[in-house]
Formats: structure tokens, C-alpha cells, sequence
């Protein structure tokens, strides 16, 4: 993603526009490499988030909260010593670096006024957060970088904060027109232009050489030989005009989405314009909340699925273990087929025994089994008896018949159990809480599949399915697995509100809540439908089809799995997935 220098320094002039002077109330790190700083100001209060994600570090402001551990860590005790009731001075940004300094004024031990600085390093797998005190040393980091991770710069309590390497690369901000052309003169034939701006500038990321190359030239990727003095001279005035504007700190933050599939692509401090009709551009005003509503979604799901992976991981065997055995089901069912057949077999045999002597290796007779009485010859076997041939033949239709209906038994019982497994694996996959999680394991456990040690645990707070409001005013439930679709279905809903399903799909319930003397709308009727073709495995398809009809047409049968349901007299809507 392009979190570059460029983004970096818009979002260090907004947070001094809005957070300058602004003091420090609180303090949380709700996950092992986040804080939330929470700042009151003249104006309002503001919430910032300060990560260190490996794959999504990042600085934004955000107005969402996250659930906090019991126990606050090490470092957010530290924090909530040094810098509660902080004033903040000014966020800078060295360089073009992405890299933001929280310059915090407060008192010490003593009562003396002294200046603090958080430090937040966005450099991928080496991003970091460090405080470090009045005379520049490291007070703690949110991860300590010791000789066994780096030989080159370590971030430990008490040493000199020391910057991290620099890169050998010009800060177009620095640069004339002369500069730029200088460079431009530079670039080997052979090169493409964008490669050869992000390998010579700071601060730039391929989002923004793309850009500058498709400004100058129409093309993304232009090679740079036979580049004219008139090409190097449009290049350079490009260069030269956007980082004059971000000088001047005229910012134009965006976020791009694929016009196509509707994904989030990228996000920009620059406008951007190489997309074409491929993607639509979004303006807005702030670089911080883009930011994080940007990041929120994905940000979630990865920490929900790396909380969740090894849950995923067991469901995921155990799927893998269902669909194999269904197929050896399958495979040893059409062995069976041929059982009428040796019935038939045994039967002719007994009907014709008188033309059968021992010694012969088949019989030709009329099949009378079949209405067009063709003829049929049958294997036998010459060392036998024809009393004992058709014994044989009845032996392997017993045999046929016994295997059929155990194994239509087992396959009947392990698609169900495949079935089930879908549903807690797509559960899984739209967790949004631990306590989501913990939910699942506890039905993963009561269902066998896992092993938990018995332990004093709180009592939990009763399944609470995510509500929603159609555009006309009725109220909608979802269960997010299994445990809460049952508490949704068999408990919280009534007899005359409308039960929504996908048809055959692996999916959350959704209730329509019934109100009286008024009638369900098409309209609430469709975005219910929407909702459960949403949260499906069928989510990414254009039209889905959802089963509904009335709660008092849904039954769960006795010792069923949980989540699962038979229901009648139902309707099904065709419809495409929308989240509400």
C-alpha cells in the first residue's frame, strides 16, 4: 500500500492543525503492537491510533474503539507514567522518513517541565514505537530489538535513540527544477522511469512514480531511452510542480476502488489519475480518518484470523478429512450397484438349475426380469454346484445390499457433518471479537472436535446476534455462528417473524422481527434476503438464492448440530449480497 513519505507528511500537518496544545488523557494498547492515544482539545476530543502491525503499521485517526485486555502491558504502564496530562507540542516528520515524532511536555519526577517523544517508525516488518525521554534516550519500545534480531541498531531501555539508517536517496523536496533535470539525466537507458524515480528519491512510493511517469508521458511504465531533453524537461516539471504543492502543504488525500469488483486498491496524499476507467477516485478531507477506515476492515480480519488460525486450522483438516471420506463412501457405494443384478442372477440360476450341469462356466437364459425378455449369459463357477452357484450369487447380493444401505447411512451422516464444518469454518471467517472466537470454541469443544481443559471461567453473557434497521424501520438479526443462530432461530425470534437462509449455502440466519399491524415490505423483505446472501460463503456472487418463510416453519430436530434446521413451506428470493 502506498503509505509513503507524501501520506506521512500530510498527516503530520493535520494532526498539528488539530491536536497542537492539545493534552494527553488516556493512554490504551488494546493489542500487543497498538496504542490508542486519546487527546482532549479546546475544540473536541480525538482518538489516534499508533501501530506497529508487521503487515499494516500505521498512524490515523479513527472515532472506533477496541475491546482492551484486563491487564494493561508493560508498556502501556510505562505510557499511562510518563505521559498522561501531557501537552502535545508538535508531530514532525524527519525528512520525508515514515517515521512520526510526538514531541510531548510534561513534568518529571521532580516537578521539572521536560519534553518527551513518542516515536513511531512505519517501516514494515521494522516498524516500531518508542519513547524516548528528555535527554534522548530510549525509555522502552513496544518491541525491543536486542543483538539477536539486529547487529546494526538496537532499541533497548536506556540506550541513545539513535535514527534509523538512512537510505541514499535525494529528498525531492530539497530539489529545483535543476535538480530534477540533473537526476533525469542520469537514468540509464535501459531503465523504466517510474523504477528509476523510486530507486533515486525518498520519501516515494510506486503509486506516486507511476504517477509522475503517467502525468509526463500517458504511460505507467515508459523506458527511458531515447528520452529527449523535451521529455526529461515534462517529467521534471512534474516532479517539480507536486512537490512544490506538498511543500506548500497542499494535500488532496484519496482512496482509489476498483470500478470493476468494488475493492479498496490504494490510498493517496497526491490526486491520481493512471487508472483511467479502471478505478474510481474518492476525495477527502482528512489523511487520518482515511486512513483508518481505510485499514479497519483488513486490520480486523488479519488479527481475528491470527487469533482464529488455529480454530481455522482444525476445521480446515477436519473438512479436508470429511471430503476425502465422502469420496471412498462414493466410491465403495458403486460397488454395490450391481446388486440387483446378482439377485437376478440367483434367481435365473434356481429357475434353470435342471439345464445346468457341473462343470460349465456359464449359462445362457432368457431374463425374465427384464419386459423385452432378452437373452443373458452368466458367469459361474465350474468347480461348483448350480445349488451352490446361486447361493453364491445371493451371498453377494446380501453382501451389496447390507454395504448400501450402512454406507448411504455414512454418507448421509458425514455430508451433514460437512456441512456443519462449512458453517463453523465460514463463522470463523467472519469473526469480528474474541469473544466471537470463544463462542466457537466452546461449540467446537461441546461438539467433540476440541479438547479445553476444564478451568473456572466466567459465566458469558447470552449470544447477542449483530441488529440492523431496514431503510423502512424493521428490525433485523444475524447470528455470527452457529451458537447465536440457534439462540436467534429457536429462542429470540417468533412465530410470525421471517426466517432467512441461503438455499444449500453455508450461512448466517437472519430474523425480519414482525410488527403489529404492519405489514413486511418488499423492500425490508429484500435487504434481509441481501443480508443473508452477505453474510454466506456466497457472498462474492452476483445473485444468490434465499430461502424465507415464517419462524413457525423452522423446527430443529432433536441431537441436530447447532445451527442446523429443516424448515417448510418456504420462499426463495434471488437476490445480490449487501451488507447493511
Amino acid at each position: 500500500m502506498a503509505f509513503d513519505g507524501l501520506v506521512v507528511r500530510a498527516l503530520a500537518q493535520e494532526l498539528n492543525e488539530k491536536l497542537s496544545g492539545a493534552r494527553l488523557d488516556k493512554v490504551y494498547q488494546p493489542e500487543s503492537d497498538e496504542l490508542l492515544l486519546a487527546f482532549h482539545t479546546p475544540t473536541g476530543a480525538y482518538k489516534v491510533t499508533l501501530s506497529a502491525n508487521a503487515s499494516i503499521p500505521r498512524v490515523a485517526l479513527t472515532e472506533k474503539t477496541k475491546e482492551n485486555p484486563m491487564v494493561a502491558p508493560m508498556f502501556c504502564m510505562l505510557l499511562r507514567k510518563h505521559l498522561t496530562s501531557a501537552h502535545l507540542v508538535s508531530v514532525t516528520q524527519p525528512g520525508l522518513e515514515r517515521m512520526l515524532v510526538f514531541e510531548l511536555e510534561t513534568r518529571n519526577e521532580l516537578g521539572d517541565q521536560v519534553t518527551k517523544k513518542l516515536i513511531v517508525e512505519i517501516m514494515g516488518r521494522h516498524s516500531n514505537i518508542i519513547l524516548a525521554d528528555e535527554n534522548g534516550r530510549v525509555s522502552d519500545s513496544i518491541k525491543r530489538i536486542d543483538f539477536s534480531v539486529s547487529s546494526k541498531r538496537q532499541i533497548l531501555p536506556g540506550l541513545p535513540y539513535e535514527m534509523p539508517p538512512a537510505q541514499d536517496k535525494t529528498n525531492p523536496l530539497a530539489c529545483t527544477m535543476e535538480d530534477f533535470l540533473s537526476a533525469l539525466s542520469d537514468f540509464g537507458e535501459t531503465e523504466r522511469l517510474d523504477k528509476a524515480i523510486l530507486s533515486r528519491f525518498a520519501g516515494i512510493s510506486p503509486l506516486v512514480a507511476r504517477e509522475i511517469a503517467y502525468r509526463a508521458t500517458g504511460e505507467t511504465d515508459p523506458v527511458c531511452s531515447d528520452f529527449s531533453y523535451s521529455k526529461q524537461l515534462d517529467v521534471a516539471t512534474v516532479m517539480h510542480k507536486m512537490f512544490s504543492a506538498v511543500s506548500a502543504g497542499e494535500f488532496s488525500p484519496c482512496y482509489l476502488v476498483n470500478a470493476e469488483t468494488g475493492k479498496l486498491m490504494e490510498f493517496s496524499a497526491v490526486p491520481i489519475a493512471q487508472y483511467g476507467g479502471a478505478a474510481t477516485v474518492y476525495p477527502e478531507e482528512s489523511m487520518g480518518y482515511l486512513i483508518n477506515n481505510f485499514y479497519f476492515e483488513r486490520d480486523k480480519k488479519e488479527r481475528i484470523l491470527r487469533r482464529g488460525g488455529d480454530l481455522l486450522k482444525l476445521v480446515s483438516n477436519h473438512i479436508e478429512r470429511s471430503a476425502k471420506k465422502l469420496e471412498r463412501l462414493f466410491s465403495e457405494l458403486s460397488d454395490t450397484e450391481q446388486r440387483e443384478t446378482w439377485r437376478q442372477y440367483g434367481e435365473l440360476i434356481t429357475a434353470n438349475i435342471y439345464q445346468i450341469e457341473k462343470g460349465m462356466e456359464s449359462i445362457r437364459v432368457q431374463n425374465y426380469f427384464d419386459e423385452a425378455l432378452p437373452m443373458v449369459v452368466i458367469p459361474l463357477d465350474s468347480t461348483k454346484t448350480p445349488a451352490v452357484n446361486a447361493q453364491r450369487y445371493y451371498k453377494k447380493y446380501n453382501k451389496a445390499k447390507t454395504a448400501f444401505a450402512e454406507l448411504s447411512k455414512q454418507i448421509e451422516l458425514t455430508e451433514a457433518e460437512l456441512s456443519y464444518l462449512e458453517t463453523v469454518e465460514e463463522a470463523l471467517m467472519r469473526a469480528e471479537t474474541a469473544a466471537d472466537l470463544s463462542q466457537i470454541a466452546d461449540e467446537l469443544a461441546g461438539q467433540g472436535y476440541l479438547r479445553r481443559h476444564e478451568q473456572k471461567r466466567k459465566k458469558e453473557a447470552p449470544s447477542s446476534p449483530a441488529s440492523f434497521k431496514t431503510k423502512d424501520g424493521f428490525t433485523l438479526y444475524a447470528g455470527r455462528n452457529n451458537k447465536q443462530n440457534d439462540y436467534l432461530t429457536c429462542k429470540l425470534a417468533q412465530n410470525k417473524d421471517l426466517w432467512f437462509h441461503t438455499k444449500n449455502i453455508p450461512g448466517s440466519h437472519v430474523v425480519l422481527k414482525f410488527e403489529m399491524e404492519r405489514p413486511f415490505t418488499n423492500e425490508a423483505i429484500t435487504e434481509a434476503a441481501s443480508l443473508a446472501a452477505y453474510l454466506s460463503k456466497a457472498k462474492e456472487a452476483d445473485k444468490v438464492p434465499v430461502d424465507y418463510t415464517e419462524i413457525k416453519n423452522v423446527k430443529k430436530p432433536s441431537g441436530a448440530k447447532p445451527g442446523f434446521v429443516i424448515y417448510t413451506t418456504n420462499q426463495t428470493a434471488y437476490v445480490t449480497p449487501k451488507n447493511m
